[in-house]
């Protein structure tokens, strides 16, 4: 079986033209026209290079990648709107798409007439438009506005109908951009519904977005696009979480650079670094590792954590706990725990040593989290303190409230399915077992 799209051996680039900045005035530039210093300067940008894609038919294939990686780009190669460089593109069916909000809407032209000129440009005819019209204004929701000049509609009315007429001329092929995100959210979930009846029916979709949940749930694959190339395709949740594993190594990056700038600077953190102690005991290095045993600044939720003290013991004791903080913005404690209340019977250390805590599973908020850590005897007395004295970040797909995320589910009754709390109890009981 032929695949739905194919794309073979595709190039595509944009001509970006930068003025220089030689000339002074206007003046300057017509006494010398053939100057070269006025000239403009032409470059090109590559956004792909002898790119390769194949897509079977009836997959629902989600694009991911950072802003400017070339998602849109790609959509609007296999739509025609741009023609590649070089290379093959074939699509295997009628193909609707909704790229741009109000892509081939003329904003003097009523909703009504939009219908039938973009319904013709998708290749059908006028009595084919006729008869889903009815059908079109309903989905969009848009009876009472369908014969006004489209320039009076809001940006979720273009929405609506944009995405109307394309799921509406029941096309094999439908291509969807981020548009679909200034809907609101009831128009959201009409739009999922739709597109998960054309799944059902065996379309083919690719659906460009940076909801990456969506993709994990709605798609049958996932291609991860990075700079024109791919860097991935396959299953959603792998994909999905080298993507993850590569923004969350940026993210790093950079934060490691802007803290590394705020030393040089002398600027200070939102939490100040305290530091107090008799000095028995100094912890001379704090790092935060991943479970590769890499150095990180930057998680993912639900990522294990290894949290590294290394210290030096200059009056040697017997009575030593270690500890460790973990603090908000707000200076809110989120958790803290010590080798004493954990029970763990330390020896009595020489000169140098090595204590890490590895927490499991962090299910924290995303936003930013400050480290306290100290050691110091049973009875409190304290050896070093260390207030604040490192800071990470969280990252997660959830952006719900509070500290950290409690595991849960949601259980719903109704009169179609009636479920006891004690049913539920017991299956929640069974499974754990």
């Amino acid at each position: 079986m032929p695949p739905a799209i194919l794309l073979k051996g595709i190039s595509k680039g944009f001509k970006q033209t930068n003025l220089r900045r030689d000339y002074i005035t206007l003046k300057s530039l017509l006494l010398n026209p053939f100057s070269r210093k006025g000239r403009p300067k032409e470059e090109t940008m590559v956004v792909f290079q002898d790119l390769n894609l194949e897509i079977p038919k009836g997959i629902s294939l989600g694009v991911i990648g950072r802003n400017g990686s070339g998602k849109s780009t790609l959509l609007k190669v296999m739509t025609g709107i741009y023609k590649p460089d070089s290379g093959l593109v074939r699509m295997d069916g009628r193909v609707s798409s909704l790229i741009e909000l109000g892509a081939g809407f003329h904003p003097e032209f009523t909703g009504r007439e939009n219908v039938f000129i973009n319904g013709t440009i998708l290749g059908l005819s006028r009595k084919e438009i006729e008869k889903r019209f009815d059908q079109i204004v309903r989905f969009a929701e848009l009876e009472s506005f369908i014969d006004v000049p489209v320039r009076t509609y809001s940006s979720g009315m273009y929405v609506r109908l944009g995405f109307s007429v394309a799921v509406n001329v029941d096309p094999d092929i439908l291509l969807v951009d981020e548009v679909l995100a200034v809907g609101d959210e009831s128009f959201s979930r009409k739009c999922i519904e739709k597109m998960m009846a054309f799944k059902k029916a065996g379309k083919t979709i690719v659906l460009v977005t940076h909801d990456l949940p969506t993709v994990e749930r709605f798609c049958d694959q996932a291609l991860w696009l990075e700079s024109g190339c791919i860097q991935a395709q396959g299953d959603p949740r792998q994909v999905i979480d080298a993507y993850r594993q590569e923004v969350a190594r940026r993210d790093d990056a950079r934060y490691k650079e802007e803290q590394s700038h705020l030393a040089c600077s002398g600027l200070e953190r939102f939490i100040s670094k305290n530091r107090w102690g008799n000095g028995d005991i100094e912890i001379t290095r704090v790092r935060l590792m991943d479970s590769q045993g890499q150095e990180r600044h930057v998680f993912q939720d639900g990522e294990d954590i290894l949290l590294e003290m290394n210290f030096q013991v200059f009056r040697p004791t017997s009575d030593v706990v270690f500890g460790v903080g973990i603090f908000d913005g707000n200076g809110t404690c989120c958790y803290g725990t010590n080798t004493d209340l954990d029970q763990v019977r330390l020896p009595q250390f020489s000169e140098t040593g090595r204590i890490a805590v590895k927490l499991e599973s962090v299910h924290l908020i995303e936003g930013t989290y400050y480290l306290d850590v100290a050691v110091h005897a049973r009875d409190g007395h304290c050896y070093d303190y260390q207030n604040g004295c490192f800071s990470f970040a969280m990252r997660s797909a959830m952006k719900d409230a509070g500290i950290y995320r409690i595991p849960h589910c949601w259980i719903i009754e109704n009169a179609q399915q009636a479920l006891t709390l004690s049913a539920v109890t017991d299956e929640i009981s069974e499974q754990s077992k």
